[in-house]
């Protein structure tokens, strides 16, 4: 099986990529061409590295990248920079998941659809109401901290506009709570729905764990079928 990795470069993505390598996948990673990348990628021969913009990719380009792909996993974000928070392209995520969908519309066949996303956001089919408070804060972030608008967008694309009917494109969101990092896979669970507060009694997760996780679910039917369509929520045991 071969995955389209969009965001390979970020600290997230790399361990996923090197999760999906462990278990045996090839992988296609589009990087940025300032993207600094474990030696050993540079000439392994299950990693096919893109150098290019996600956002300047036209469809054609997208569509024969992911010709011979089987899933594609997002782990994209905005730089933790003035520029990159405030700045363009303010929807990247959402942008980028919309047009590899497209481009995998183009080839008809079945595809896996891995996002990575934030146990900040809401999934209304399942989480229940938000405090008050919650409710405050959460659109305070909105405005303050306009790529959580971003990431609330892309799932929603998902959620609702291509849903769990679609011919070939199915999808699993997957909502860590506060990122850590850490050298090796550890015990973490995943829920339906937030079992505590990401505002204001937020859980910890490692990178790794989200990376071992987002690979399983490509590489194991069995998850798979068991989170397909669903917005799971990650937290270190």
């Amino acid at each position: 099986m071969k995955v389209l990795v969009v965001g390979g470069n970020g600290a997230t993505g790399k361990q996923l990529i090197e999760q999906l390598i462990q278990k045996g996948l090839t992988v296609r990673a589009i990087v940025r061409k300032t993207a600094k990348l474990p030696q050993n990628w540079l000439n392994a021969e299950n990693i096919d590295l893109v150098y290019r913009n996600i956002l300047e990719i036209d469809q054609n380009e997208l569509a024969a990248h992911l010709k011979d792909c089987q899933a594609i996993a997002l782990t994209l974000g905005h730089n933790l920079t003035l520029k990159g928070i405030f700045g363009q392209p303010a929807k990247l995520v959402t942008q980028a998941l919309s047009n590899l969908i497209k481009a995998a519309e183009k080839n008809a066949v079945p595809m896996k659809i891995v996002l990575m996303n934030t146990a900040g956001n809401r999934n209304p089919d399942m989480d229940k109401g938000l405090s008050f408070n919650e409710k405050l804060a959460t659109a305070i972030i909105r405005v303050l901290l306009p790529p959580h608008s971003d990431n609330e967008q892309a799932a929603e694309f998902l959620r609702s506009q291509i849903g769990s009917k679609h011919k070939n494109i199915n999808w699993v969101i997957v909502r860590p709570d506060s990122l850590i990092d850490s050298d090796a896979v550890t015990g973490y669970k995943a829920y339906p729905s937030p079992t505590r507060s990401a505002i204001f009694n937020p859980g910890k997760v490692s990178r790794i764990n989200v990376g071992h996780f987002m690979a399983s679910l490509i590489s194991d039917e069995h998850l798979w079928i068991k989170w397909m369509g669903q917005m799971p929520v990650l937290y270190n045991s």
